[in-house]
């Protein structure tokens, strides 16, 4: 009945806000970690400097400064651990309490839907958080086997496994940044699919613009244009 009542109350505008948006969830994934040659993305860039730290890291005595960045880098992660937890919890609050719900969005759209239709779009909003939070704690866990790694460098810059060690820690790194960046991407959409709660045009919308955001910030950033630069000028 519940599935019944969700298929007559969807329209088709719907469905194509949904395949919009998490089309553009999945397309924006891809085309940021695998941008053309001739423009690469910030997150690309990044991928590129963090190479160079773990080379550096080679040749830096004492290795303090590396060990708090990667500290740093896990507290970050923790963070959002957190904040992922709880935008969980708060979306089972509300799947328990949907009427509550449905009255605030009758107000604001003025249509009048089952419950099951706003359980729906609520457990949109939940995916991106669930997903965001297995990103962030694979990245956090990452982030862990990447400063074990950085200990396990040799001191000896001459040691020839000191630059072999010292390139798999920076690919550790790497992973956990990406996986970090997932989790932030799925923060932005699922922020974004709230929209879907005043209506499906907003849903669009609001998908259009967080692709906009996310496009700039990696492909017409001011911290992009400072990546590329020689001199640290854009």
């Amino acid at each position: 009945m519940g599935l019944l009542a969700l298929y007559q109350n969807l329209t088709p505008l719907d469905l194509a806000a949904l395949i919009l948006l998490f089309g553009a969830w999945v397309g924006l994934t891809w085309i940021v970690e695998n941008p053309p040659a001739s423009r690469p993305s910030t997150s690309s860039l990044m991928a590129d400097y963090r190479r160079c730290w773990m080379q550096e890291l080679v040749t830096r005595q004492p290795r303090i400064f590396d060990s708090q960045l990667i500290a740093n880098m896990r507290q970050a992660t923790a963070v959002f651990i957190s904040a992922s937890m709880i935008a969980i919890g708060g979306g089972f609050a509300l799947l328990g309490n949907t009427d509550r719900l449905r009255d605030v969005a009758q107000d604001l759209t003025q249509s009048d839907l089952p419950v099951v239709v706003w359980e729906a779009k609520l457990v949109v909003i939940l995916l991106f958080a669930a997903n965001a939070f297995l990103k962030f704690v694979w990245s956090h866990r990452l982030f862990g086997y990447c400063s074990v790694i950085m200990a396990a460098v040799p001191n000896d810059i001459h040691d020839p496994a000191a630059p072999r060690m010292a390139e798999k820690a920076a690919q550790i790194n790497i992973t956990a940044a990406r996986g970090f960046n997932r989790g932030l991407r799925s923060i932005y959409f699922g922020i974004g699919a709230c929209a879907w709660l005043i209506g499906d045009w907003a849903l669009i919308l609001a998908t259009v613009f967080t692709a906009g955001v996310i496009l700039r910030r990696e492909f017409a950033s001011f911290s992009r244009a400072v990546l590329l630069s020689e001199d640290g000028r854009p």
